[in-house]
């Protein structure tokens, strides 16, 4: 065990990069279990996408800015998301697919903006992130956004909840219905934005969604769903971060397959609907 906390303990680097993934995984993962009961898990990556070309156009305009950046990207995520929205209304096309076809152009737009300027490294900086570079100024970002997040959660619990399970009944007796629904997409744009900062737009949406997709297969109640998802968001951050170290991999790839092992872990042996919990013999009721 002392063995796997050496590298926390002597570098800064290292301190960093968990402090940064830690904040990710108590912003990011509560988002993540909502988009999962509400079925919108693929909307994720579909938004993580979305975020490229204002990235892209805060990296034309200033460099790897930070500031610029973040920016953008939240510019372009809450863009697209209200585009699909319109899109949906106005033509009655589903709003999934209204999605994938944004989050499409978004991507390849996004790529093609940074490749106008920039080079391969700048492109593999955007679209998998540096968490092992993360600076002061990122940190901060990254706790703020963190902070709000939890905070506007604490506050839209309840309407977000009832969203999720009724809609329809939200709708009939509260005005919260649309308010929530806008506040939801904006805190999902402003994770997948921090999560750009260390794991790359690409790789922003594991954090969000693996753990909350672990979770589900361990418990049904939202409370500890979420609280199992941070704890298993924060092991595979410090779990990704060790290997990364110990046999000099990409960080944030080796992060997000720390996640996937856990998935592929819960998905075999979660006593809920787990592969190894639907051969196992159920109780018989008795009158």
């Amino acid at each position: 065990m002392s063995h796997l906390l050496q590298p926390f303990l002597d570098y800064v680097f290292m301190q960093r990069a968990l402090l940064g993934t830690v904040a990710i995984a108590l912003s990011a993962t509560p988002v993540g279990c909502f988009l999962t009961l509400r079925r919108m898990s693929l909307m994720g990556d579909a938004m993580s996408h979305a975020i490229l070309p204002g990235v892209a156009v805060g990296f034309l305009v200033s460099g790897l800015s930070l500031g610029a950046m973040t920016v953008g990207g939240i510019v372009a995520g809450l863009a697209v998301a209200v585009l699909t929205g319109a899109v949906t209304r106005a033509t009655g096309q589903r709003e999934d697919a209204s999605l994938a076809a944004f989050y499409l152009i978004s991507l390849a737009l996004g790529v093609l903006l940074v490749s106008l300027r920039g080079s391969n490294v700048d492109l593999m900086h955007i679209l998998f992130g540096s968490v092992l570079a993360l600076n002061d100024a990122a940190l901060r970002l990254l706790c703020v956004i963190a902070t709000l997040t939890l905070v506007t959660l604490a506050v839209v619990w309840r309407p977000l909840v009832l969203e999720c399970v009724d809609p329809t009944f939200l709708r009939s007796v509260s005005r919260w219905s649309g308010p929530v629904h806008l506040v939801f997409l904006g805190l999902v744009v402003l994770n997948l934005v921090a999560g750009f900062q260390a794991l790359g737009t690409l790789l922003s949406v594991g954090m969000m969604i693996l753990p909350a997709l672990c979770a589900r297969f361990w418990c049904r109640n939202l409370g500890p769903m979420v609280a199992l998802a941070m704890g298993v968001a924060i092991a595979a951050s410090v779990a990704g971060l060790v290997a990364s170290y110990e046999w000099s991999l990409p960080s944030g790839p080796a992060i997000t397959l720390s996640l996937g092992a856990i998935y592929l872990f819960s998905l075999i042996c979660g006593p809920k609907d787990g592969i190894l919990a639907r051969f196992r013999p159920r109780p018989h009721f008795h009158s």
